[in-house]
């Protein structure tokens, strides 16, 4: 497997890690009967609850692009370059950094973190078009 589908890998079970995360802080807020029952109060997470979910709809945002960018590469044979072994490290680290970053909510450093993630996002969909 070449560096930017186990990025991929890496970012699967990063995706993994945020459902825990946030389901796990919302059924420490609200109680196991109210998680393993309906949910007929539609009950929101609040505090560090309400983070780690924002967290993982903010990794969900950008995970599918990230996910067909890294499989385009590979379906054109053009995995393995520079550009995109970069930017799949940069979108990794930086979402690696951004959950814990978000859930103690550091406003800045989280930024910054997602900052990165991006511009490695950009990288991996340039790749695609300018092979390296």
């Amino acid at each position: 497997m070449s560096l930017e589908t186990w990025a991929l890998f890496g970012a699967m079970a990063l995706g993994l890690v945020h459902l825990t995360c946030a389901s796990f802080a919302f059924k420490a807020q609200v109680g196991n009967a109210y998680t393993v029952g309906p949910r007929d109060e539609d009950l929101r997470p609040r505090g560090l609850a309400a983070r780690l979910d924002r967290a993982q709809r903010n990794f969900l945002e950008t995970f599918a692009i990230f996910a067909a960018a890294v499989l385009l590469l590979v379906a054109l044979d053009r995995d393995g370059g520079r550009l995109s072994q970069a930017g799949a490290g940069l979108y990794l680290g930086g979402r690696i950094l951004f959950l814990p970053l978000y859930a103690a909510g550091t406003p800045w450093l989280r930024t910054f973190s997602w900052n990165l993630a991006t511009l490695g996002l950009v990288l991996v969909m340039a790749a695609i078009v300018w092979p390296t």
